[in-house]
């Protein structure tokens, strides 16, 4: 009768946390590379980290020195607010210097809300962004003439183009009305091309209708590249003397 040979005995090695160790080196490679993907796509798209660093240095300095320039000019105005309470005959140019101070504090709260504006954005700063828009009356009754400033917060060393649209929201006896750009355009232009590196001043002229009541411009900056998106800002109507 023949002998049954004895079963193989086989033995493997089983080591889970070198697997584990594995998947975990691949994952941390994945998230690399995409880190570097999501860097390299800003820098080519035009970001800056070193720049934008820098213009934030520059705006919080440029914001310090102007809340330093509005306290003194606040502490000016309540010296002022003092001396007309109590000097009857110095009234009319105590008057007029308060009002001369209360349009730089005015004028330097604007500054101060531009600046901290770009240091907040940061590295989300758009690439157009409306500085000022004045308003002056024609020499014409009924027209005036716009002055709008746009400059290139992040960087100045690219020119930028787009176009720029705006609209004039009023009213109408009780009626709320809102005048598009080629109804109030003196040329009837839906919008205006700019081509800049570092800003420009647009100067459109309107006509306004008989009996209509402007109270706000609407300005709207769209970009010639289409991954950024339109910047648009509102302004009280007032037209300067």
């Amino acid at each position: 009768m023949a002998t049954e040979a004895p079963p193989k005995l086989v033995v493997r090695t089983y080591a889970p946390a070198r697997g584990w160790l594995g998947i975990a080196a691949v994952v941390l490679v994945s998230l690399f590379a995409l880190y570097i993907s999501y860097e390299y796509g800003r820098f080519d798209g035009g970001y800056d980290r070193l720049m934008v660093g820098q213009r934030e240095t520059e705006h919080e300095v440029q914001i310090e020195r102007l809340e330093r320039e509005a306290r003194e000019l606040r502490v000016q105005l309540a010296e002022l607010d003092t001396m007309r309470a109590g000097q009857t005959r110095e009234r009319a140019e105590v008057a007029r210097s308060i009002g001369e101070l209360q349009a730089q504090v005015a004028k330097q709260a604007q500054d101060i809300a531009f600046y901290r504006g770009i240091v907040e954005q940061g590295a989300n700063a758009s690439e157009v962004k409306i500085q000022q828009l004045r308003i002056a009356a024609a020499d014409t009754p009924g027209r005036f003439k716009l002055r709008l400033t746009l400059v290139q917060p992040v960087r100045p060393d690219n020119t930028v183009s787009g176009t720029v649209v705006f609209r004039i929201e009023g009213a109408r006896g009780a009626e709320a009305v809102t005048l598009a750009m080629e109804a109030v355009t003196v040329d009837k232009r839906d919008a205006i091309p700019f081509t800049f590196r570092y800003f420009e001043n647009i100067d459109p002229e309107v006509t306004i209708p008989e009996g209509f009541r402007p109270e706000r411009v609407t300005v709207e900056v769209r970009s010639s590249r289409k991954a950024v998106a339109p910047v648009a800002q509102t302004f009280i109507w007032n037209v300067e003397a």
